[in-house]
């Protein structure tokens, strides 16, 4: 085997241990909800040992934010079609995929569940948040760059993501795609 094949063995296995860790924390929220399970159910149901985990992300806080902004990313990257308004519905249109599919609910419930666990906790959930807010200011500063009016990255959380997060947590009906425009068009 040369160097070459050496050095990229284990990025794959890296990257496949990483995922399979993340599939393992998202089937354990689906199943037991936040806080009732551990590192080590982590590592079991991915079948690594618990070490790797600790080494990787530190604590199981970190890697429950890693895991969220994973899923973030990868299902609600943030679109540049040329306008806001046409940037905000296909965002909104991507987060209501994501949050209504079939470990949606696992991912709101991790994100909601950060929020109250202790100073570990409460760092996660600003490094999710900040991270995402980021994120939705590229967008919002695209906008602006481009001559449209657009509104801070705190409106489109309270009039776009809040009211989705807050319809698939109590579980008050479909995020049909009238509905998901019609906040993109009230915030508007």
């Amino acid at each position: 085997m040369n160097e070459r094949q050496r050095a990229r063995r284990p990025a794959g296995r890296s990257a496949r241990v990483g995922a399979e860790v993340h599939q393992a924390v998202t089937d354990l929220i689906g199943e037991r909800g936040y806080g009732d399970f551990t590192v080590g159910d982590v590592a079991a149901r991915a079948g690594v040992a618990d070490s790797s985990i600790y080494r990787r992300w530190g604590s199981l806080e970190t890697l429950l934010t890693d895991v969220a902004l994973t899923r973030l990313n990868a299902q609600s990257p943030m679109p540049d079609t040329g306008s806001l308004a046409g940037d905000l519905r296909t965002y909104a249109a991507n987060v209501a995929r994501e949050i209504t599919g079939p470990d949606g609910l696992a991912v709101v419930r991790l994100a909601v569940a950060l929020s109250s666990k202790g100073h570990q906790g409460a760092q996660a959930r600003d490094d999710l948040f900040a991270e995402r807010t980021r994120q939705l200011q590229s967008m919002l500063d695209r906008a602006r760059e481009r001559g449209e009016h657009a509104p801070d990255a705190f409106g489109v959380l309270d009039h776009i993501l809040a009211p989705m997060y807050i319809r698939v947590l109590f579980g008050m009906g479909p995020l049909a795609p009238d509905y998901v425009d019609g906040l993109v068009d009230r915030l508007l």
